[in-house]
């Protein structure tokens, strides 16, 4: 592929791309027909130009079959198959970067001559608010990384060239140790370079999945790669590849589908975008790819993020496997391990968390599939192995770590892992094979010949981080039409429209998590300048004259207007911060002021079009019984003019609607579980729905049954199976957070950045599990102070909780034990509720460590907590100096049994 393709806003691949041959591969491919206004697969057989992917798929499923990435030129995207055989065992990859004799014996003269900490400085990769240049130099650092909302300077406005200052100097502090190595960068791009403030932002991967189009998906991360390189990164950590199978997981939109065929064929061409077609070296345009999280994250029990996937082997190969089939035989250099565990014992299963596992790590990834690149860790992974910290793993290194992601205890990591080299408990040929790798992927990079990064292609082209014709035609092809009745779309130009909602005029919704800052929250418009909100589109579209916005759509007269275009859906989250483990699927529970807004609108006799803005499908019925029309936006990232384009017929409406879903839509608050081929298989709309223009999909009323409890456990005179959470890195629907003092008994809520600040207590986060998993609490010793999570609508049923002899359970860190009386409480809506004492407890547990509170809900039941209106089970509450952290509160059934749980008796 030219380099000078890449120079302009167009590239002659992007030509190639939409030329009457990729058109009609796709076509072929598509294997959707039109069934009675709905889209249904096909099983029509592969083409001849799918049986080019057959040489990927194809084997009987012994264990030697080998997957080899097609020498296709650059008109030929891979397609998404029709069927995907069977595998037996993990199949071996063959790469289309082959070892290259020389690149070996230049790694064997380097690592000849490194000295042990040079090597462990190698595999040691810190977060860049945590070491400075010089730093670098002295422990001979061999990888950086920025995570989300981490910028130069901590300037959340840093320019490329503040983003390429910052990579000289490490880049120089790297070439100037005895050894030379250079260093290398790597950035959580991951839809655009989305930590960078003016990059166009595209859809998340959820929305290309309904795109079908493995071209596209190739156009947007070579887009990607380009932005990348302005600001002096090496490395994208990037494609997702998970394959949701739980809706309910906060990272379902980071997955491409739950279709491992689109999973597997959108996996190599997003690598083929980063990378480049390179067979020895990256091209000069392009950045290392990050095949992640290796593996199963997406299939974890209940869509739980980091937690247990009991999949079989089997399940594990012929549906979590297939992405890394794709980025592995495209090339992809490097793989990031997953935070999840992978155990089932009743299948003999117990590999716990994959960090830790040297039977995925190294015999299924290195040995059986032959992947000869580095395994990167998770952030401060290592320490959720057992018996770890997120200083000290050995059992990961072993497992097949290469480099290891320390953000912040790097210092600490490096000391410890040289004394178990040292010891002999880690072995020297370990540490050998891991800086061989690095050597080899830095090599492959072209770091080694390449000048510093302000000097190097596209380096400071601010005009390169911007790709928004790109961006929007992705917007346009990744909607998908649900509803249509008396095919209200598409609307005439000549229109005059009442727009409604919180993400009309939202940049921060539409972008979602992972737009400038880690969860995509605290944006305004204005951190997006070369962005478009939705109702900028449709002003575009329409004329300003014919654009009326209210958003909550207070006091207006709908009579006035031709429709109402209502703008409603998720706000931003992303890793477990969006799970909705125990809670429904519901909108309307999790988003209630979103129906209200539609109540105020629909049966006024004008149409009603919704669109969607949202991670993950949702039990939306109530939301479509008021809305003649119905799309799915997704994310779509900072083009919401893309959205107008196919509300408003005009020149760029083309040919309409045309996405289709890649995951299916519930029809029940707690269906899920819900993928094509599972017992009781019964969505709302299956995958592979979508309306065209013309079309109106016979939508009628829709069952609008209501889910009040938790999705899985039972209230009432019940017994409850399953946990309540309560906090889960962040609030958990109902429930939310709150500080109170004399300054404001009525309460304070907590912010979205996990802060809140009266003068006799404080909140921030912190981190007690994983990343800003917690709140860090502090009570200045002026005054009294509560911290409390509660149902604002009022009292909940929970006896099935003290049925259960459940028990309050939640991770707490002491930073400085209380100085005054100290109390634990649970209301049954003020004055109603009981307490249990607390002092002792907090004074007892071990300082700046991690500990684990267990108190039975009998106790509050006792002392007359009503247990049918309980409106806030948790509240800390005290009258002196206090520090903790508190994280991952919930009711836990059959909890009060365990051995460390606390006797009543002992807290009062």
């Amino acid at each position: 592929m030219g380099r000078s393709h890449f120079l302009g806003g167009t590239s002659a691949h992007r030509h190639r791309a939409r030329s009457p041959l990729r058109r009609n591969l796709l076509a072929t491919l598509a294997g959707v027909a039109l069934l009675g206004g709905t889209v249904a697969t096909t099983p029509a057989a592969a083409s001849a130009s799918g049986a080019r992917q057959a040489s990927a798929v194809a084997g009987t499923g012994a264990a030697t079959t080998t997957i080899g990435h097609p020498s296709w030129d650059d008109d030929r995207c891979t397609p998404i198959p029709k069927h995907l055989p069977t595998l037996k065992d993990w199949p071996r990859i063959e790469s289309r970067f082959r070892k290259n004799p020389a690149d070996e014996k230049r790694i064997n003269k380097i690592l000849s001559g490194m000295t042990l900490a040079e090597k462990v400085g190698q595999m040691t990769q810190p977060e860049i608010t945590a070491i400075t240049p010089d730093e670098v130099k002295q422990y001979f650092i061999g990888s950086v990384l920025n995570g989300g909302g981490a910028w130069p300077n901590r300037d959340k406005h840093a320019t490329p060239q503040d983003w390429l200052a910052l990579a000289d100097a490490y880049w120089q502090a790297s070439v100037s140790t005895r050894t030379k190595i250079p260093i290398i960068w790597g950035i959580d791009a991951v839809h655009g370079n989305n930590n960078v403030f003016g990059a166009t932002l595209f859809p998340h991967n959820i929305a290309l999945g309904a795109a079908h189009d493995p071209c596209l998906v190739r156009e947007v991360t070579a887009a990607t790669a380009r932005q990348v390189r302005v600001t002096g990164q090496d490395w994208a950590f990037a494609p997702t590849l998970a394959v949701p199978r739980d809706d309910r997981w906060g990272r379902t939109y980071e997955g491409y589908s739950e279709d491992p065929r689109i999973t597997r064929a959108y996996a190599a061409e997003a690598v083929r975008g980063l990378q480049g077609d390179g067979t020895r070296r990256l091209d000069r345009g392009h950045v290392l790819a990050t095949a992640k999280h290796f593996i199963g994250d997406g299939g974890t029990q209940r869509g739980v993020d980091q937690g247990v996937n009991p999949s079989s082997e089997a399940d594990m190969i012929n549906i979590h496997g297939q992405g890394y089939y794709g980025a592995l035989g495209a090339g992809a250099q490097t793989v990031m391990a997953s935070f999840n565990s992978w155990t089932n014992e009743e299948l003999g299963i117990t590999e716990g968390k994959l960090h830790g596992s040297e039977k995925a790590l190294t015999g299924i990834l290195k040995q059986k599939m032959g992947f000869d690149g580095l395994i990167v860790s998770d952030w401060n992974g290592i320490g959720q192995v057992t018996g770890c910290t997120n200083a000290s793993c050995p059992q990961a290194i072993k497992a097949g770590i290469d480099i290891v992601m320390v953000p912040n205890d790097w210092k600490a990591f490096i000391s410890n892992t040289i004394t178990q080299v040292e010891s002999g408990e880690i072995p020297m040929s370990r540490i050998d094979d891991a800086v061989r790798r690095i050597l080899r992927v830095k090599l492959r990079a072209g770091v080694f010949d390449s000048p510093k990064p302000s000097a190097r292609y596209a380096a400071g082209r601010a005009d390169l981080l911007e790709a928004r014709k790109l961006a929007r035609e992705a917007v346009r092809k990744s909607q998908v039409l649900l509803k249509n009745n008396n095919r209200v779309l598409p609307l005439s130009p000549r229109s005059k429209v009442l727009v409604v909602g919180k993400s009309a005029d939202s940049l921060q919704n539409q972008t979602g998590g992972w737009s400038l800052t880690w969860q995509g929250t605290g944006n305004t418009n204005a951190d997006f300048p070369n962005g478009t909100t939705i109702l900028g589109g449709l002003r575009e579209a329409l004329g300003e004259s014919r654009v009326t916005f209210s958003e909550t759509a207070d006091n207006v007269d709908v009579s006035a207007y031709d429709a109402v275009i209502a703008v409603i859906g998720e706000t931003p989250y992303a890793e477990g911060v969006g799970d909705l483990a125990r809670r429904t699927l519901e909108a309307a529970k999790l988003y209630p002021n979103d129906l209200a807004v539609l109540d105020k609108v629909s049966g006024k006799g004008k149409p009603v079009i919704t669109v969607f803005v949202t991670g993950r499908p949702l039990y939306t019925n109530k939301e479509l019984n008021r809305s003649d029309a119905f799309v799915v936006a997704w994310l779509p990232g900072t083009e919401g003019g893309g959205v107008a384009d196919l509300l408003v017929r005009g020149r760029n409406s083309g040919q309409g609607y045309t996405g289709t879903l890649s995951y299916s839509w519930p029809k029940g608050p707690c269906q899920t579980p819900l993928n094509p081929g599972e017992e009781g298989y019964d969505p709302l709309f299956p995958l592979g729905y979508g309306l065209r223009y013309g079309q109106t999909g016979n939508v009628g009323t829709l069952d609008e049954t209501s889910q009040d409890l938790p999705c899985g456990s039972t209230g009432g005179g019940g017994t409850a199976t399953e946990d309540l959470e309560i906090f889960n890195r962040t609030d958990v629907a109902p429930y939310k957070s709150f500080i109170g003092s004399p300054e404001n008994w009525g309460g304070t809520e907590i912010g979205p950045d996990g802060t809140a600040s009266h003068a006799e207590i404080n909140v921030v986060p912190s981190d007690v599990n994983v990343q800003q998993d917690g709140l860090r609490v502090t009570w200045t010793g002026t005054g009294p102070g509560q911290i409390y999570l509660q149902n604002p609508s009022g009292g909940t049923d929970l006896r099935g909780y003290l049925n259960a002899n459940a028990a309050l359970v939640f991770d707490t860190i002491v930073h400085q034990p209380p100085a005054a009386r100290t109390v634990i409480s649970v209301h049954c809506v003020w004055p109603c509720g009981a307490e249990v004492v607390a002092t002792s407890l907090f004074q007892n547990l071990p300082l700046n460590t991690k500990s684990t509170v267990k108190i039975p809900v009998s106790c509050f039941a006792a002392l007359g907590v009503d247990m049918e209106n309980v409106n806030t089970p948790f509240l800390v509450y005290t009258e002196g100096a206090f520090s903790a952290s508190f994280a991952n509160v919930r009711w836990v059934p059959q909890a009060a049994n365990d051995p460390d749980a606390r006797t009543c008796d002992s807290l009062t």
